[in-house]
């Protein structure tokens, strides 16, 4: 009983096939999630989540509903949308944040009109994701996009480190903070829009986020911290895809829940930073 309530629905190609992109999301999002909870900058992904919907609405549109032109539109809409908040930024010497949330609110809204006008697109799926959606197309989106992110965080590692944590001390050594910065966000949105087929523009961003604020309450160190975060990710995809199947609710939604709920655990358990207790770091 309890061998078939766990294997059993993996039987099925499409659990399998969702079960392969969101371990492939575990092994990318996370690590990127630690990064911008260290930047102080959790709510971008927030941001960029509402940002990419017109490009992936008119993706939709323009492509007859196929993943690769809803990929590739979500993808565009992120980068402009992040690029045209910096850009505001610094043209009115306001906050980055501000801007941000502006040009995003404005760009959600767009979305939402954008699909309200046409027919076959169904909003739900594209907001919550489904694990019927993860056909070979979606799988190789989602591989592909956390291949794209390994790959680039692999190459911006050390500057991003100094970035993050003395952004003045690499710019007196004329390390282009500001390079390795886009390029980071850039790697953040291609983690969001590889996300979305099955997990949704509003709960990608979930497996990215939740495992990296978990991590915080086990682990101190960065190396330590992207592993356990990496490792809750896993552990919350294997579970909530189980959620979705059994209960059947969308996956998005059982997978941000089931990382939450890890969350939960080690706020009350774990480590560091634990609720009930007077305890310091060690």
């Amino acid at each position: 009983m309890i061998q078939a309530f766990l294997l059993a629905p993996f039987d099925l190609g499409f659990m399998r096939r969702a079960l392969a992109g969101c371990l492939a999301l575990s092994l990318a999002g996370p690590p990127l999630g630690v990064f911008l909870m260290l930047r102080r900058m959790s709510l971008t992904t927030d941001v960029l989540q509402h940002g990419i919907l017109p490009g992936i609405a008119l993706g939709a549109v323009l492509g007859g509903a196929g993943l690769a032109a809803m990929g590739i539109g979500g993808l565009i809409a992120g980068l402009m949308v992040t690029l045209l908040a910096g850009a505001l930024a610094r043209a009115t010497a306001g906050q980055e944040d501000s801007q941000l949330a502006g040009v995003t609110l404005v760009a959600l809204a767009a979305g939402v009109a954008i699909i309200s006008l046409t027919r076959g697109v169904d909003l739900t799926h594209l907001l919550f994701g489904s694990v019927l959606a993860v056909d070979d197309a979606a799988l190789f989106l989602m591989a592909g996009a956390a291949s794209v992110c390994l790959l680039g965080l692999a190459v911006i590692w050390r500057p991003l480190i100094v970035e993050s944590f003395d952004p003045g001390f690499l710019d007196t050594l004329g390390g282009r903070g500001g390079v390795w910065h886009l390029a980071f966000m850039a790697l953040v949105v291609t983690c969001v829009v590889g996300g979305f087929a099955a997990l949704g523009t509003l709960m990608s961003v979930g497996l990215m986020m939740l495992p990296a604020i978990a991590a915080r309450h086990w682990a101190q160190t960065l190396p330590w911290m992207v592993g356990v975060a990496v490792a809750i990710a896993m552990a919350a995809s294997y579970l909530g895809l189980l959620v979705s199947f059994h209960a059947d609710i969308p996956a998005g939604p059982a997978v941000v829940l089931t990382a939450g709920g890890l969350w939960g655990i080690g706020l009350i358990v774990g480590r560091y930073h634990v609720l009930f207790s007077h305890r310091r770091p060690d």
